[in-house]
C-alpha cells in the first residue's frame, strides 16, 4: 500500500513538473515579446520598479508552505533568466553578430585581404614626425613583405602637454610614403569633421581606445566607404566593444576590424593588461577580423615577441606593433617601440616560431 501511494504522489509531482515547465516557457515567450517591444521603444530591458511589484505580489499571494523569501529567490532567478533571454535576442539582432552573419567578414585593403585565414602584421611609428622617419620604417616593412603601415597623425594624449601629432601634415606624409612603397596606410582620426578629410589620405581609418565610445565619431566612420580599425577602450567590456562596432555597422559601413589593445587593471608590470581571451570570444561572437596591438597592451619591447606569438596562436587575424628608426628620441612612447634591427629580429623569430608566414616582398 505504501509503495502504491508513493508512486501515485510521484506521478502527481511529475505532472506538476510538466505544468511548471510549460508555464515557465510560456512566461519566457511573453518576456521575449516584451523585450522586443522595449527594444523598439528604446527602453531598458531591466525595470526594477516592475520587478519589485512582482515580488510584492508573490508575498501577498503566498499561502505556504514555502517561505516568501524562498519563492522570491526562485522567481528572481526566473526574472534573471528572462532578461538574459531578451539579451540573447538582442545579440542575435546585432549586425556584427556571428548569429546574424555566420560567415567571416573579409576586408580588402589595397588589394590585401584581412580575415581570410592569412594572418597579417601592421607596423609603423607611434607618431608621424617627418617624411624621412616614416620612409625609413616603410622600407623596413617592405623588406619584410608587410603591406600595412601605421602612424599617428592625430595623437590624443593623456597629458595636454605631450606631443599631439602633426595633424593633416602627418596624413600627407603617410600617404606620400605609402604611395612610394605601395603600402596601405592606417592612422587614427579623433573628430567627426576630420573623417571626410581622412578619406583622401588613408586606406584604413583607426578609431583609438580613447574614442571607442565617441558615438558621433563612430557614426561618422560608419557613413564613409572606408575600412575601419576599431580599438577596444581602456576599460571597456567586450559587450561595449561589440556595441561600438555596431554603431559603425548600423550606419552602413561593414568593413570593420577589431583591435584588442589591452585593458586597464591593477597590474603595473605592463602598460595595460593584454586580454588574450578576448580574441577567441570576439571571433565567436562576431564575424569581424580581430587584431592584437602588442605594443600598447604591454608597453615593453621585451614582451612584444611572446605576446605576438600568443595572439597568433589564439587565432587573431593579425598583430599590430610599433617601429621607429631611433626610439630614444621618439616624440611619443619611446620605451615601447622597436628600432629597425630589433624589428627585423622580431620578424625573424616570429617566422621561426611557425606561427607567421612571411610574405615575399616585392622590391621596386
Amino acid at each position: 500500500m505504501g509503495n502504491e501511494q508513493l508512486e501515485e504522489l510521484r506521478g502527481q509531482l511529475d505532472k506538476v513538473n510538466d505544468q511548471l515547465v510549460e508555464l515557465i516557457n510560456e512566461r519566457a515567450k511573453i518576456a521575449q515579446e516584451i523585450g522586443r517591444v522595449k527594444s523598439a521603444q528604446g527602453l531598458n530591458r531591466f525595470d526594477p520598479v516592475r520587478e519589485r511589484k512582482m515580488l510584492d505580489s508573490i508575498e501577498a499571494n503566498n499561502e505556504g508552505p514555502f517561505e516568501t523569501s524562498t519563492l522570491q529567490h526562485i522567481f528572481k532567478e526566473i526574472f534573471k533568466a528572462s532578461l538574459e533571454l531578451q539579451e540573447d535576442d538582442h545579440r542575435k539582432a546585432l549586425l556584427v553578430s556571428r548569429k546574424k552573419h555566420p560567415e567571416d567578414t573579409i576586408v580588402t585593403i589595397r588589394g590585401e585581404k584581412v580575415g581570410n585565414g592569412e594572418q597579417k602584421l601592421i607596423a609603423g611609428p607611434c607618431s608621424v614626425e617627418s617624411f624621412e622617419q616614416v620612409d625609413e620604417v616603410a622600407k623596413a616593412l617592405k623588406k619584410e613583405g608587410i603591406k600595412f603601415l601605421r602612424g599617428g597623425a592625430f595623437k590624443p594624449r593623456t597629458s595636454p602637454y605631450d606631443f599631439q601629432g602633426l595633424g593633416e601634415e602627418g596624413l600627407k606624409i603617410l600617404k606620400e610614403v605609402a604611395d612610394k612603397h605601395d603600402l596601405a596606410v592606417i592612422s587614427e582620426i579623433v573628430t567627426p569633421h576630420d573623417i571626410e578629410k581622412a578619406v583622401d589620405y588613408l586606406d584604413v581609418i583607426q578609431i583609438g581606445a580613447r574614442n571607442m565610445q565617441n558615438f558621433e565619431l563612430l557614426k561618422a566612420a560608419g557613413s564613409v566607404d572606408k575600412p575601419i580599425l576599431l580599438k577596444r577602450g581602456l576599460s571597456a567590456t567586450i559587450s561595449e566593444f561589440i556595441n561600438a562596432a555596431e554603431y559603425i555597422h548600423s550606419k552602413g559601413n561593414g568593413n570593420i576590424m577589431l583591435c584588442e589593445r589591452g585593458i586597464r587593471t591593477y597590474e603595473k608590470a605592463t602598460r595595460n593588461t593584454l586580454d588574450i581571451s578576448a580574441v577567441p570570444i570576439l571571433k565567436q561572437e562576431t564575424h569581424l577580423p580581430v587584431f592584437v596591438d602588442v605594443t600598447h597592451s604591454t608597453g615593453r619591447r621585451d614582451l612584444l615577441l611572446p605576446t605576438a606569438k600568443a595572439a597568433l596562436a589564439v587565432g587573431a587575424d593579425g598583430v599590430m606593433t610599433e617601429v621607429h628608426p631611433d626610439p630614444a628620441v621618439a616624440l611619443s612612447d619611446s620605451a615601447q617601440q622597436m628600432d629597425i634591427p630589433q624589428f627585423h629580429e622580431f620578424m625573424a623569430r616570429l617566422e621561426e616560431s611557425g606561427l607567421y608566414k612571411k610574405k615575399t616582398a616585392e622590391v621596386k
